[in-house]
């Protein structure tokens, strides 16, 4: 029966290989059949006996917003000058929630998996990326809470804006991602380093122009030197915020023009595909640095 399946399919020629051979996140989207069900059962067990469920993805956001909208948008807003103010917050905290969520989350995803990644013969990248996934997931809603904002504070769209959203969105993707892979295997490696990771994690909103406009930062720059607001531009989660904020922020002030020389760089759009290129090169790295360490997992976990 052997011989007539090898014969069937012509296996005599076919070379063995190690049921755990990988080959990185190539090979992770190959099997997107694990992929799905990696994503929907770590869905399934944040929601496990909970009456609302999958509510709380937007009952959240809403209670997020309504408390940037009093405390930042009717108290600082006014002092700060600025139209929206909320909406100018909520919008880089969209972006920020979800780089903090997928860098934190793919730091401990082999450890939360840790009874899977010894049993089974899956590619370890794969664990990374699902925590990436969910927390993409997640954000959606958020997404819709801006949307439904936006356009009830008369929102005027553009394509621009758009594209501006979808770059800055695809920088965060690829930059969380690749931080994910990089801190996963060094997690379990330095049981510690999850926690330096969410340290620095809670440092980053305080890094982007949403709690504060650009505008400060360009004052200074007057104050201290030019190549201030240029080290700050330097932060790829800056850059992604100030991008989301010309998709959405901006496009619902009544002093567009204004704002769009004021808050934001000349060169926002030539920045953003320079740091989308270096963020691709720390995706490279991090699967260099993971496919170094990942033999070494099981036996240490």
């Amino acid at each position: 029966m052997s011989e007539s399946v090898a014969r069937r399919h012509d296996l005599a020629h076919a070379p063995l290989t190690s049921p755990s051979s990988t080959t990185g996140l190539l090979e992770v989207f190959r099997r997107r059949y694990l992929l799905r069900l990696l994503v929907r059962r770590e869905i399934q067990a944040r929601y496990a006996g909970s009456a609302f469920g999958l509510a709380w993805s937007y009952i959240n956001p809403a209670i997020r917003f309504a408390t940037f909208y009093v405390v930042f948008g009717l108290i600082l807003g006014r002092g700060l000058n600025q139209e929206n103010f909320a909406i100018h917050l909520f919008a880089g905290m969209v972006v920020v929630h979800f780089f903090t969520e997928t860098v934190t989350s793919g730091t401990r995803s082999l450890m939360a998996n840790k009874a899977v990644v010894q049993k089974m013969a899956v590619p370890r990248e794969m664990f990374p990326v699902a925590s990436m996934l969910v927390s993409l997931y997640h954000t959606i809603p958020q997404l819709i809470i801006l949307t439904i904002v936006c356009l009830a504070t008369g929102w005027d769209p553009d394509a621009v804006g758009f594209g501006a959203a979808l770059l800055g969105f695809t920088l965060i993707l690829v930059l969380g991602t690749a931080l994910g892979l990089l801190f996963a295997a060094t997690n379990v490696l330095f049981r510690d380093f999850g926690r330096i990771v969410q340290t620095f994690m809670n440092m980053v909103p305080f890094t982007a122009p949403m709690m504060y406009p650009f505008e400060l930062v360009i004052g200074l720059g007057e104050r201290f030197g030019d190549v201030w607001p240029r080290i700050y531009l330097l932060n790829p989660v800056a850059e992604a915020v100030l991008l989301i904020q010309r998709g959405f922020w901006v496009t619902t002030v009544s002093n567009k023009e204004e704002e769009l020389q004021r808050s934001f760089p000349d060169d926002l759009w030539s920045r953003g595909f320079i740091m989308l290129g270096c963020c691709l090169v720390v995706l490279a790295l991090g699967q260099l640095v993971f496919s170094r360490l990942e033999k070494t997992v099981p036996e240490r976990l």
